[in-house]
């Protein structure tokens, strides 16, 4: 049913009724599934917080910080159709190896659960190639066969032709996982915005079937 009304276009989402729900320091305290839901992962200070309030067209729903690392819980924020899941942010130097490991179990002891992830929205910065964290955490999604995006953040800072070179680059730093999706997007001019909703309105129509 769903999908059929997906198609006539007459099933959308609304991003703009959305409320914070939790947060979570161990991946132990997250209760489970209750809608589908979409994860946001990316290394810290690549603009996923922004990324995310621009998706719910809100100011402040998640909450960016000038110090990057800051974030040290998986927040949920609800949607009718679907919980948005941030996780926190990776690869900061300046935070110390207890809570990198602390970190590192409640992001796998959350996606080793048996979750309704409908879609991750893998957060890289499309001015520069994936980092080293990125890429594991690529390969990690592509081996898993969760169902993802990868959202190339920034792309407002190039001009057209440094995006088109960015593309025609990144398939190549890519070229490991064939048939990634990729999203060029910007937080600030909103371009791409509608593009990556309607992936994710897709995702939760496939998982509400």
């Amino acid at each position: 049913m769903c999908r059929s009304l997906f198609r006539r276009k007459r099933w959308i989402m609304n991003f703009q009724i959305a409320e914070f729900r939790a947060a979570y320091g161990r991946s132990s305290q997250i209760p489970p599934s209750d809608k589908p839901e979409i994860v946001f992962s990316g290394k810290s200070n690549v603009g996923k917080s922004s990324l995310i309030n621009k998706l719910l067209n809100r100011k402040s729903m998640a909450r960016v910080s000038a110090k990057p690392g800051k974030t040290a819980t998986i927040n949920f924020f609800s949607l009718k159709e679907a919980e948005i899941v941030d996780l926190p942010g990776y690869g900061y130097a300046q935070v110390s190896q207890a809570e990198k490991q602390r970190w590192a179990e409640l992001v796998e002891g959350y996606l080793a659960q048996d979750r309704n992830i409908a879609l991750v929205v893998q957060i890289c910065d499309m001015r520069h190639s994936p980092t080293e964290n990125d890429l594991t955490m690529i390969e990690y999604l592509y081996s898993s066969g969760l169902e993802f995006i990868i959202a190339l953040t920034k792309m407002d800072k190039l001009k057209k032709t440094q995006q088109q070179k960015r593309l025609e680059e990144l398939a190549e730093e890519l070229s490991d996982f064939p048939g990634v999706r990729l999203f060029p997007c910007s937080s600030n001019n909103g371009e791409g915005i509608d593009e990556i909703r309607k992936a994710i309105e897709q995702a939760v129509c496939a998982s509400a079937g």
